[in-house]
């Protein structure tokens, strides 16, 4: 095989460069053309539900025979009502502005030469992603907004899934008049065709991994393809002296409760010392009637005797860990710096949030915490593009070049400078004008 990713010849360096072709076709296009498309793509989805949802069941099926854990099942599943649902999401992202084209800073010289920062596409997104397949839509409408061209590495798990979107996808754009290539499936099962995806420098302009820390981190440590690192969420809720207790709980089980299964659900409890002995026994009871297993200190062990909550010692394993299940961590602490300090040493850097009446309190947890979201007196689940605003999401980075935190549209840009001038040349002490120099 040829070393050169222009001419070696295998299946997925030939989607790639299909990919090019269509990213190159895509960036010049109005909005106009590409919200049209999205939204033949949203009517597509809920005509073809049916199809989609027989190609999910097969997966689902093999992932229960596998015995996979139900909290992983629910992130496969598609049903009628969750495909609407992704649906409606495309039309939202038809509706937003578009990003390309946008001036970011533009302003004149003291030469006259006027300078225009403008937001263009990346060029080919390659997605590596597990098991779900939501992800295939909401990463194809935001790269085709954004212009851009999409390479689409979901799990073997949702793969016929996620070959049934895209070929309701490919068929709507098309159909659009854009071109079909714009949004590809990587082809392969193996692991194989996303080692190959990682090393596809100069085809692919950007690989963005969204999954659990082991495929973050294979991605981030073996790809020549630049990466936009998400994360994993270790989401903490840290239940402030001055707390309303009841907001307090409600935050809480919505934080925990409301979907396990995500990234943006809260994994550890964090309360003052000073209000342990009130909130603890409202904590655990409303914990044990979600059931939800706490994985406690010594104090909150102590707090749970004789209640009717599941309350297990916690380990170091409990403080870093992203169960995604109906698990949390728990602790006392002493102080809100003690919040803090345990925060910095095991978040994962995705969102924390803080309940508290104290503005001091919440302007020094914001100001101390570095993660990508931090919450005041709200649940740490509204870390998520939709709930931003910015329709459907590519992920949410952990990182800090950029993009930081939920990824819309914008994110899915660069930039490039237009310099407009009038027979300007450097190191003259005036413009030629006309072709000619200035001879007065």
């Amino acid at each position: 095989m040829s070393s050169d990713p222009a001419t070696a010849d295998s299946p997925v360096l030939a989607v790639a460069r299909r990919a090019r072709e269509a990213a190159a076709a895509l960036a010049p296009l109005p909005r106009a053309a590409k919200d049209a498309a999205l939204r033949a793509v949203a009517d597509a989805l809920v005509a073809r539900a049916a199809e989609i949802t027989a190609a999910n069941a097969e997966d689902v099926e093999r992932a229960r025979a596998a015995g996979t854990a139900e909290s992983v099942i629910d992130r496969l599943t598609l049903t009628a009502e969750r495909i609407a649902a992704i649906a409606a999401d495309v039309r939202d992202v038809a509706g937003l502005p578009d990003p390309v084209g946008e001036v970011v800073r533009g302003y004149t010289l003291p030469n006259g030469l006027d300078v225009r920062q403008v937001r263009v596409p990346l060029g080919v997104v390659g997605i590596i992603y597990e098991a779900r397949p939501n992800v295939t839509v909401d990463a194809a409408a935001l790269c085709l907004k954004s212009g851009n061209a999409v390479l689409l590495r979901g799990s073997a798990s949702a793969y016929r899934s996620n070959t049934a979107l895209v070929a309701v996808v490919r068929d709507a754009v098309a159909a659009a008049g854009l071109p079909a290539d714009a949004v590809q499936l990587v082809p392969g099962e193996s692991r194989d065709s996303v080692q190959e995806l990682m090393r596809a420098r100069g085809l692919v302009d950007v690989l963005i991994p969204r999954g659990g820390a082991s495929l973050i981190r294979t991605v981030v440590e073996g790809s020549s393809v630049p990466v936009i690192e998400t994360g994993t969420g270790n989401c903490h809720v840290y239940v402030d002296a001055g707390a309303d207790l009841a907001m307090a709980v409600g935050i809480l089980l919505n934080s925990k409760a409301q979907r396990v299964s995500v990234c943006n659900a809260a994994e550890t409890l964090l309360v003052h010392q000073d209000i342990a002995d009130t909130f603890l026994p409202l904590a655990l009871t409303a914990l044990a009637e979600a059931g939800v297993t706490v994985h406690g200190d010594d104090a909150v062990l102590k707090a749970a005797e004789g209640s009717a909550a599941t309350v297990v010692p916690a380990t170091d394993e409990d403080w870093e860990a992203e169960y995604l299940s109906y698990d949390i961590a728990a602790a006392v602490v002493p102080s809100l710096d003690a919040a803090v300090a345990h925060i910095r040493r095991w978040t994962s850097g995705h969102t924390e949030a803080i309940v508290t009446t104290s503005q001091a309190a919440a302007r020094r947890f914001t100001q101390l915490v570095d993660s990508t979201t931090v919450a005041v007196n709200a649940s740490t689940r509204f870390t998520d593009g939709g709930e931003f605003g910015f329709g459907a999401e590519i992920g949410i980075s952990t990182q800090k070049l950029h993009a930081r935190g939920p990824m819309g549209l914008p994110e899915l840009t660069s930039t490039k400078y237009i310099v407009t001038g009038d027979g300007h040349v450097r190191g003259a002490a005036t413009p030629t004008v006309g072709g000619a120099a200035d001879a007065g």
